[in-house]
């Protein structure tokens, strides 16, 4: 039992990198904020991290996705500048894909009763790793975070947040 916030893929790569929005840039102070909040508020924290490697190109998503980011060692890979303080201690996930696995056993181990998420980005990896909680742990409070999560576009971060709903995630 207890608090679990989810740090989604705050990575350089997809804030002002290679993938980075405007969206994005915007919310790394909210995230900041929120994680301040989330630690005074007694919730456990992890963070995850979009983890490619040099064959990226050749993967299934870097086929479909070609534009090379996060990839592992590299700076576009690290959390962002103004957030690596909040993830020294913390147990990171790496993961070579959208959601992770390796994160939906340790919610299912650990059996919170509520979790939070929040990052990047809402349309891929932020509803991907949502619904793998949600399946782990259907009975738990689920939500996402608006104000301190970005999508690809303002249109597909919308469209996942309502697609998240439907599933019974909320939106915060």
């Amino acid at each position: 039992m207890g608090k679990l916030l989810i740090v989604v893929d705050m990575q350089k790569d997809f804030i002002d990198g290679s993938l980075g929005t405007a969206e994005a840039v915007e919310i790394v102070d909210n995230v900041a904020s929120y994680i301040e909040k989330c630690e005074k508020d007694g919730f456990d924290i992890v963070f995850t991290r979009d983890t490619h490697g040099e064959d990226y190109m050749d993967t299934q998503e870097g086929k479909k996705l070609p534009v090379i980011h996060c990839i592992k060692d590299t700076e576009g890979w690290q959390i962002d500048k103004k957030l690596r303080k909040y993830a020294e201690g913390k147990l990171i996930f790496d993961k070579p894909t959208f959601g992770s696995v390796k994160l939906m056993n340790y919610v299912t181990e650990k059996g919170y009763d509520e979790i939070h998420l929040l990052g990047l980005c809402t349309d891929i990896c932020v509803i991907s790793n949502a619904m793998l909680v949600k399946a782990a742990l259907p009975e738990a409070r689920i939500c996402v975070v608006e104000s301190c999560s970005a999508g690809v576009t303002p249109e597909s971060h919308n469209n996942s947040l309502e697609a998240m709903k439907s599933c019974q995630i909320e939106v915060v």
